[in-house]
């Protein structure tokens, strides 16, 4: 218990309270946080790939089509 002063002791016992409150919940909102980072770096590197992907294809088709004009004689 703090020591006596002209505040009421109710005062302080909540505020103290509100103190132990706040930090108890600290790790807590730490670890959310991180999950929420991880979750979003999980969902930009699943987009990339994806991009990654439709890429690659689209370098392919030009790349067949391509060869069938030169196959053709369209040059």
């Amino acid at each position: 218990m703090a020591y006596p002063t002209a505040v009421n002791s109710q005062i302080t016992d909540a505020v103290t309270q509100s103190s132990v409150e706040t930090l108890g919940q600290a790790p807590a909102l730490a670890a959310g946080s991180l999950y929420q980072a991880i979750a979003q770096s999980m969902g930009l590197a699943a987009q990339n790939a994806v991009n990654a992907q439709q890429q690659g294809h689209l370098l392919a088709q030009a790349a067949t089509t391509r060869c069938v004009q030169f196959l053709t004689g369209g040059q």
